[in-house]
């Protein structure tokens, strides 16, 4: 059983920065591609971001050069640095570990304008 703790959520103001994080409680986080998705008030839950065990990233289109996915396999954790944050950026934000049911409890993420 994985349990994923995520955390780094908040209110932030239109172009502002946020770090999300997500702890991974397995052992099998190093050989795991991890998601970040997202899913806004009324909208489907949408992906935002992955990586893979060594490090190959792939992005949602509206959040490259934006948003940057990195993980620390001592810490068993991965993390998104969401920069020039927008209001459509407004979600609450997912971990998961990819192809399986694992899912974080959410932290929500606030962007005003």
């Amino acid at each position: 059983q994985v349990q994923l703790v995520e955390s780094g959520g908040g209110l932030v103001q239109a172009g502002g920065s946020l770090r999300l994080s997500c702890v991974h409680s397995g052992r099998t986080f190093s050989t795991s591609t991890m998601n970040w998705f997202r899913q806004a008030p009324g909208k489907d839950r949408e992906f935002v971001a992955n990586i893979g065990p060594r490090n190959t990233t792939y992005y949602k289109d509206s959040v490259k050069s934006r948003f940057t996915i990195s993980r620390d396999n001592a810490k068993n954790t991965v993390y998104l640095q969401m920069n020039s944050l927008k209001p459509e950026d407004t979600a609450v934000y997912y971990c998961n570990v990819g192809a399986t049911a694992y899912w974080g409890q959410g932290t929500q993420v606030t962007v005003s304008s």
